[in-house]
């Protein structure tokens, strides 16, 4: 089988003592690519370095909303700049977080429609944020109706998935989904159409329910596939291939 790491933040330096070995443990797990976003300025060019040094691993470029304390509104033209330089796959880790304490809701409404358009103008897909801002992120969607994308370890209704996916807008689902406690999301996971869903571990973080409180890592996406498999009782293999599909679609990528 092979896979997709469709989000993993493999530049963290929670992987700087072993990086190596845990690129080779994912590509042994048959995890053949990843996709690497930003999610501040500053990581920007440590993402292109490390994309660049292991084969499958492609950038993506962005601000993430819990970190808009570190970027002025001119760095929205530094990322318009670097997009139009740099190889990149998508735009993002972009989005909204009403999750947090005082959350600056219109800082965070204009980081992520000016992403948005710089999305649309460079003709990318976007990576979404989205905790406790399903609704708000789709309404925002509706003024950007050429853009597709993916909203990461989605966590929203099957009625607000059904929407997305009529705008042309993917899921993709990690660790969360293994846990037996989930059953709003896994429940989810079993009734979406497999030509929607994505695999992904958001390494370091969001360990499965067998690595609770552990390092996640790239060659741990195999577990999520094995979950996702037995929830819609359907082949590991088959999903393995229609997600990686649904990757190599989205983001303009092959093996």
């Amino acid at each position: 089988m092979r896979m997709i790491d469709s989000h993993c933040h493999f530049d963290d330096v929670r992987f700087d003592h072993d990086r190596d070995a845990a690129y080779r443990r994912a590509i042994q797990a048959g995890v053949l690519a990843q996709v690497i976003p930003g999610v501040t300025a500053q990581d920007w060019p440590r993402i292109e370095r490390i994309c660049q040094r292991y084969r499958g691993l492609y950038p993506a470029y962005g601000v993430h909303p819990l970190f808009l304390h570190l970027h002025g509104e001119g760095d929205i033209q530094t990322l318009d700049a670097w997009l139009d330089k740099k190889q990149r796959v998508a735009v993002g880790e972009c989005g909204l977080d009403f999750f947090v304490e005082n959350p600056q809701r219109e800082r965070q409404q204009w980081w992520f429609e000016s992403q948005l358009a710089l999305a649309q103008n460079h003709h990318l897909p976007v990576i979404i944020h989205a905790r406790r801002a399903v609704e708000e992120v789709i309404n925002t969607l509706r003024h950007f109706p050429t853009l597709h994308g993916v909203l990461h370890s989605y966590s929203g209704s099957e009625q607000q998935a059904r929407r997305l996916m009529e705008m042309g807008f993917m899921m993709s689902f990690g660790g969360p989904v293994t846990y037996d406690r989930a059953q709003r999301l896994r429940k989810l996971v079993s009734q979406l159409p497999l030509d929607y869903i994505m695999l992904e571990t958001d390494a370091p973080d969001q360990p499965d329910q067998h690595n609770r409180g552990g390092r996640n890592e790239p060659a741990m996406l195999g577990r999520v596939l094995d979950s996702i498999s037995e929830l819609r009782d359907e082949p590991a293999d088959v999903i393995a291939e229609i997600t990686t599909q649904n990757a190599f679609r989205l983001f303009g990528i092959s093996a």
